[in-house]
Order: C-alpha cells, then sequence, then structure tokens
C-alpha cells in the first residue's frame, strides 16, 4: 500500500509518466527498425495500427490494477496465483525494468559519444547520468512527476517545430502508393513497431499511486495517444525525407533528417543539437522512472526501505549497460528487451485479469446457499 501522501499523482501526471516512459530511444529508431520490416510507404499505418494494439494493452493492465486498489503488480500477483508464483513474477517485472534502465543508458552514450561529446569517455558520460538520476528518485514519485512535467512541453514545443522546419525537403511521392503491395507488409512490422509503444507497462505500479485510480484508462489512453502521434509524425517525416531506401541505410534517421537541413538568419542554423538535448531529456525520464519501478519492486518484495535499492542497482546497471561491445550486440540487446516485454505486458496481465475474474466467480459460487 501506497502510504505516503506526497507520492500521491493526479490523472494528468499519471499520463505525463506514461508519455515520458514511452517516449524514449523510439523517436531515433522507429523509423528505421519499422521500414526494414514492412519495406513499403505504408509504414505510417503500421504506427498507427501498433500503436492501437498498444493502448488495447495498456487497457488491460489497467483494469488489472484497478481490481486490487492500493496495491502494486508486485503484492497483488501473490494474491492470485499464490505467494511464490507472485514473486517470481514480481521478480520477471524488475529484471525487465533493470534491463530497459540500463539499455536506455547505453543508448544515451551511444549517441551522445557520436555527435555530442566525441572522444569522451562512454563510462564518463554514463556515471554523470546515473549520479543525476539518483539524485532526482531518492525523491520519491512525485519529484519525478514534477520533472516530466517540466520536460515534456519543452519536447512538444521543439519537436513541432523542428518537423515544421523540416517540410522544405519532404517529399509527398516518397509516401506513394498507398497500400500498393496490399495490406501483408503493414501487418509484417506490426510487432517490431508496437515494440517502441513499451513503457505504457508502467501503470502496474502506477494505478497504486494515484489518487483517482478510476482515472486510469483515461491516463494510459492519453498516455500512448500522444507518443503515437509523435512517431506517426516523425515516421512521415523522415519517409518523405529520404524514401524508404534511404532509411534503411541509416542507423539514426530521426538525427539525420535534422542534419540535412540549415535555417539561415535565425538564432540556431542547425537543430541536430538541439533535438539531441530533448532526447537526452527523454531518455533521462525514460530511465529514471524504469529505475525507480525496480526499486520500488524490490523494496516491497523483500520489505525495506527504498533507499538502500537505488543504492544497490546503480553499479549494476553500469555494469549491464556497459556489456554490449558494439552498438549491433546494443540493438541485438533492445530486441531481446522488447520482445521479453511483449511476453510480459500483451500476455501476462491478460491471464492474471482471467484467472482473477475466474476465482471470484468461483468464490461467489461456493459462498452462494
Amino acid at each position: 500500500m501506497i502510504d505516503n501522501e506526497k507520492n500521491r499523482l493526479t490523472t494528468s501526471q499519471a499520463a505525463v509518466i506514461v508519455i515520458n516512459f514511452i517516449l524514449g530511444s523510439g523517436i531515433l529508431t522507429l523509423p528505421r527498425t519499422s521500414v526494414e520490416k514492412v519495406h513499403t510507404p505504408d509504414v505510417w499505418i503500421t504506427v498507427i495500427l501498433a500503436g492501437f494494439f498498444a493502448m488495447l494493452a495498456g487497457v488491460i493492465i489497467v483494469k488489472l490494477s484497478q481490481r486490487f486498489p492500493q496495491t502494486t503488480f508486485y503484492q497483488y500477483s501473490q494474491e492470485i496465483v499464490g505467494k511464490w508464483l507472485g514473486i517470481a513474477c514480481g521478480f520477471l517485472i524488475i529484471g525487465y525494468f533493470i534491463m530497459t534502465s540500463a539499455l536506455q543508458v547505453r543508448y544515451m552514450a551511444e549517441v551522445t559519444s557520436f555527435y555530442l561529446l566525441e572522444g569522451t569517455p562512454e563510462w564518463a558520460i554514463i556515471m554523470a547520468f546515473l549520479w543525476v538520476s539518483l539524485y532526482l528518485v531518492t525523491g520519491g514519485m512525485q519529484p519525478i512527476a514534477r520533472m516530466f512535467e517540466i520536460i515534456l512541453p519543452i519536447t512538444v514545443l521543439f519537436f513541432l517545430l523542428v518537423s515544421l522546419l523540416s517540410l522544405k525537403i519532404f517529399e509527398i511521392d516518397y509516401l506513394r502508393p498507398v497500400l500498393g503491395m496490399g495490406i501483408q507488409p503493414v501487418f509484417a512490422g506490426l510487432r517490431t513497431t508496437a515494440l517502441s509503444y513499451s513503457g505504457f507497462e508502467i501503470m502496474l505500479i502506477l494505478c497504486a499511486f494515484m489518487d483517482t485510480p478510476s482515472k486510469a484508462t483515461k491516463a494510459v489512453l492519453v498516455g500512448i495517444s500522444i507518443p503515437l502521434v509523435f512517431y506517426l509524425i516523425t515516421v512521415v517525416m523522415v519517409v518523405g525525407a529520404f524514401s524508404i531506401d534511404g532509411v534503411v541505410t541509416r542507423t539514426w534517421p530521426t538525427i539525420d533528417l535534422i542534419r540535412s537541413f540549415e535555417m539561415t538568419g535565425i538564432l540556431f542554423e542547425r537543430f541536430e543539437s538541439l533535438l539531441l538535448v530533448l532526447w537526452i531529456m527523454q531518455i533521462f525520464s525514460t530511465f529514471c522512472i524504469a529505475y525507480y519501478a525496480a526499486s520500488f519492486g524490490l523494496s516491497q518484495l523483500f520489505g525495506k526501505k527504498i533507499r538502500p535499492f537505488l543504492y544497490g542497482l546503480l553499479p549494476l546497471l553500469y555494469l549491464i549497460a556497459m556489456t554490449p561491445k558494439d552498438l549491433g550486440q546494443v540493438f541485438a540487446l533492445g530486441d531481446m528487451v522488447g520482445n521479453a516485454s511483449l511476453i510480459l505486458f500483451g500476455g501476462l496481465p491478460l491471464c492474471l485479469l482471467i484467472i482473477s475474474r475466474w476465482r471470484v466467480k468461483r468464490i461467489d459460487a461456493t459462498s452462494s446457499p
């Protein structure tokens, strides 16, 4: 049970946390990963469909959490499937959040050392990032939410500005024909694209922090809708600028899009540094909430205060982040974490929801005369 009133979240704060969690590395990698699978200009349809599937999965998670008010997944899973199996499920979720946070740190280090701080050792970039994050999360959920409320409007404003400026190199012909090769390629990229919406699973923990859990469905739907719009604009602009064949040859096509034009006579002539700063803030958001969710889970499973786990996880996150030897291994680790999320959050919550409903009906049936 969340007994600290200072950690309570409003519905809008819950939605903002979901948005910031989803908007991590996806903006930079989604155009390439989705186009590699779809390989037609219809990739924007895949982005929309994947968003709707994410909303469905998010609503299932919320409905499951609403059946157990004031408790998180780490607690109510033990009520549904028993103590030991519930603890095992809790550790699986914690492991996922640990891997997600470590992966975000490594993405940040790779891009920062390549575009912004060339020659700076990755360990130095990562260490600074981790200590700043620790300073934030030790304050609890409410400071995290307030920081996210500052980051999100800045991100939206500059993202829309940069997207409008990139219209000067946009070619509508690169998005034609629509469904020229049928609907099959659209579905081929659905799984890969759906991974970019990972982040709504935080509602497994977040519902317990909300002051009005009955509005959690609204929070998760808004929280997924805004990243859907972001992703749709990003994919359309990137494909419209480089074409399908041009996108698959680039590692970070969104950054290349911003680097491909400049505006003379205004404060900023080139915008990639600005975009990267915004993107690092989003990575910071994703990392902080995943890091906090993992630590919070350990504190609940062991019945201890959260602070020792916050400090204890930090060196583990550093070691995991530094384990991949090159960018190829980083992407492979990202695919592995994404596939795990499909199983954990696409199937597990639905199974638990069905079991919990079945158990209630069974109890009602045995207690009725």
